[in-house]
């Protein structure tokens, strides 16, 4: 990491105030610093034996002194030395107490420091420069660049930033606001942008068929929502769910070279089991114009009521409803010998007087059924074929 410092008037140490000012600015950008750490410049005045540490030299000072003696560090200890040195006969007396005065001024600084900004800031400043690094697909270059630049030329304009795309398709970003930096790379990542399988995407109608709507999932991108992936339930007409405009979150099910499947059933699916499921809504027509009780109510399994024939006097008189009927005697099958066929059991034996009204007509032919008794549970029976 390389940081600049540019001194335009000083009657000290440069180099000291640069120490002090780099560690508060790569903190206030965010830069992890075990600690701050800060600088000072000793002096040096000697004649003979006698001599003066100075702290904090003045320019004269360093002029016309003996010795510049840099020191820079942290509270824990000296990360930095620099000496320049004019006399000779500098003995470890004079170096133990140029180091013990240039600590208490190394803390009485960061104790200074400290009071303006202690530690790194969590997020970097919305104006700190910065240079972002985007890499897109190599044939989506032209995509940025446009014709004759006109497209990389409206970015610049639009966001103030500066751009920089490499034959590697690899773009950087350079700008020292966050808020145009985020909006350059928006526009650049909508241009080079290609729909991913299996992502959710916020889409707008753009046009509608009868086969489903055409939905524009990026920029420049329209991918299709067939008829059958609009809704969980079947719909006859696009028109009923969907108008040009709206908003709609798809799924994609698949690309296929430029073709894009998309899909809201699924989205719709998602949302539900996350809801935690249940059936899936009824299509509209399945209740339209019915009763609320006629909807709500479970429909019943469906019954079959069988009611039997007649209980013959005579016993040569088959019941197709008993067991022993005679083999080869088909119910319903209206030939058995004698063409007698009795009716349903009611309470004045109704199935019986059917049956002897059978009786009397002996031509060949078939005989009108019985009638039902009087407040009978059955009907009369079927008439049969005679013989004479």
């Amino acid at each position: 990491m390389r940081v600049v410092s540019d001194i335009l008037e000083s009657n000290g140490s440069s180099s000291m105030a640069t120490i002090c000012g780099a560690s508060l600015s790569l903190m206030d950008a965010g830069v992890p610093l075990k600690a701050p750490v800060a600088g000072v410049a000793m002096g040096l005045v000697k004649e003979g034996d006698e001599y003066a540490v100075l702290t904090d030299i003045a320019g004269a000072e360093d002029h016309y002194g003996d010795m510049d003696f840099k020191v820079a560090g942290t509270r824990d200890g000296i990360t930095a030395l620099q000496m320049d040195i004019k006399v000779g006969g500098i003995t470890p007396q004079i170096m133990r107490e140029a180091l013990a005065q240039a600590q208490r001024g190394r803390l009485f600084i960061l104790e200074k420091m400290a009071e303006v900004l202690s530690e790194q800031r969590v997020k970097v400043s919305a104006y700190a420069p910065r240079i972002y690094t985007l890499q897109i697909p190599v044939d989506k270059i032209r995509d940025v660049i446009g014709p004759g630049g006109k497209m990389i030329r409206s970015i610049i304009e639009q966001t103030g930033v500066k751009i920089d795309v490499e034959d590697s398709g690899k773009v950087n970003v350079a700008s020292n606001d966050e808020v145009s930096a985020n909006k350059a790379l928006q526009i650049i990542k909508d241009l080079t942008a290609s729909a991913e399988v299996g992502k959710t995407y916020l889409g707008k109608v753009s046009r509608l068929a009868d086969f489903g709507a055409f939905v524009e999932i990026i920029p420049g991108l329209d991918g299709l929502l067939h008829i059958s992936e609009v809704a969980e339930h079947r719909i006859k007409d696009v028109r009923d769910e969907l108008k040009e405009g709206d908003q709609v979150l798809v799924k994609v099910l698949a690309v296929e070279g430029n073709r894009i499947k998309l899909s809201r059933k699924a989205v719709l699916k998602e949302q539900r089991a996350k809801m935690g499921g249940g059936p899936p809504p009824p299509a509209p027509e399945a209740t339209e114009g019915a009763p609320e009780a006629v909807a709500a109510a479970p429909q019943a399994a469906p019954t079959a009521v069988i009611e039997g024939g007649a209980e013959f006097e005579e016993e040569d008189e088959p019941n197709f409803n008993r067991i022993d009927a005679p083999v080869g005697a088909e119910a319903g099958s209206g030939r058995p010998e004698g063409g007698r066929e009795g009716g349903g059991r009611g309470e004045g034996r109704g199935g019986d007087r059917g049956g002897d009204r059978n009786r009397r007509r002996r031509h060949r032919g078939r005989g009108p059924g019985g009638g039902g008794g009087h407040g009978g549970h059955g009907g009369g029976g079927g008439g049969g074929r005679g013989r004479r």
